[in-house]
């Protein structure tokens, strides 16, 4: 008996034994187009049974003469291609959620993450923005005394406070620290000086008035290197304005030039933003998310390691798993990557912050080389240029 015949009999007798046997004829070909599209075989079922279900509510009003397996086919892509939206939609939900836990996290918890990093993160700031941070939080002066110590205005104070506090907030998230900048403040505030030893007052002062010389030999060594070190800082500081200056008259097409003969030039990316086929995947550079994975993958598939290990972070995953490998081991393992891939498409972007975003990526195939999982990576934004972190 054919698909229609069979069709007729349950629509009109309600015949299960008819239906049982569609279902057989066909599964096969709802499944596999199912599992191409979602690459999980636990959703592939899931979606099989959804499309029969379908079926079983519409079979009295399908057309006679029409080929069930092409509407089966359809019916399988569709909802299938609406599982995948649903997905990405509740994974969009999820990091929402997850990021405004994050957001929402006490002072207490946020001061734990970032303690081991506050100190490098504010000797990084400039001179001015430093001062104000130190004199704002660490010291718990008002903003019209911040002021008064920067020789500006207190409105001005309050502007580079707010502005030093972004630059931390920026650091913190390059590193997985996702916070905001009046929760920084609190936590610094709080807990970025504590009481020291009551003793410790009166037999530093002691030291330091004997210039040092009571003191055991270790810390006269510790002394001298720490003497160095800031001579070393100050000398550095002079050298990078020095630099500046002479960028400014003109040397700056040459380092430029230089730059830019390290990696390919950027071309342009696929017409389409979201659908990436091989033959159109270039070195796309580094100037937003989906240019910087292009660039990587392109990298991956010409067998370039160089040009690889440039487009990831420095201390994202990836990078870390690609330090302990040869290059002929990373290019190796890249053409195994990409091996059979006919491109890919981005199905989702979650911008968790204006450095940090996750793209989910759907890889294509061949028809013969079954189907891949989506796959979620972190994209972060390290000196203005973006980076595939892991």
């Amino acid at each position: 008996m054919d698909d229609n015949a069979l069709l007729r009999q349950y629509a009109e007798k309600d015949s299960d034994e008819a239906f049982a046997t569609l279902v057989t004829r066909h599964v096969n070909l709802v499944y596999s187009v199912a599992m191409r599209q979602v690459g999980n075989p636990h959703q592939a079922e899931e979606i099989t049974q959804d499309v029969f279900i379908i079926l079983a509510q519409k079979a009295a009003k399908l057309r006679a003469g029409k080929a069930l397996s092409s509407w089966l086919f359809q019916a399988a892509r569709l909802t299938a291609n609406n599982f995948v939206r649903s997905e990405s939609r509740r994974h969009h939900r999820e990091e929402e959620a997850h990021v405004q836990s994050i957001l929402n996290e006490p002072e207490s918890a946020v001061w734990g993450k970032i303690a081991p990093l506050l100190d490098t993160a504010v000797g990084r700031l400039r001179e001015k923005d430093r001062q104000a941070i130190v004199l704002r939080f660490y010291e718990g002066k008002n903003l019209r005394e911040v002021g008064l110590a920067l020789g500006a205005s207190e409105d001005a104070a309050e502007k580079r406070v707010s502005r030093a506090l972004e630059k931390l907030r920026e650091f913190f998230a390059k590193r997985g620290i996702i916070s905001t900048t009046a929760t920084i403040a609190g936590a610094i505030s709080t807990n970025s000086v504590q009481a020291a030893p009551v003793a410790l007052a009166k037999t530093a002062a002691a030291a330091a008035i004997a210039k040092g010389a009571a003191a055991g030999g270790a810390t006269s060594i510790h002394v001298k290197g720490a003497v160095k070190l800031m001579a070393w800082s100050k000398m550095k500081t002079a050298a990078v304005a020095g630099l500046v200056i002479l960028l400014a008259a003109g040397t700056t097409p040459v380092i430029i030039h230089h730059q830019h003969n390290q990696r390919p030039r950027p071309q342009p990316m696929a017409s389409s933003p979201l659908e990436f086929p091989r033959t159109s995947w270039r070195f796309a550079g580094h100037a937003d998310p989906e240019s910087a994975f292009e660039s990587s993958f392109w990298a991956m598939s010409q067998g370039d390691a160089k040009t690889y290990l440039a487009t990831l972070a420095p201390d994202g995953g990836l990078f870390k798993e690609a330090q302990s490998k040869s290059e002929n081991q990373i290019v190796a393992e890249n053409r195994r990557t990409v091996e059979g891939l006919t491109g890919y498409r981005i199905i989702d972007k979650k911008i968790v912050s204006p450095d940090r975003v996750i793209l989910t990526v759907l890889p294509e195939t061949g028809t013969d080389q079954g189907p891949k999982r989506p796959g979620r990576l972190v994209i972060l934004r390290i000196d203005n240029e973006w980076k595939v972190s892991g």
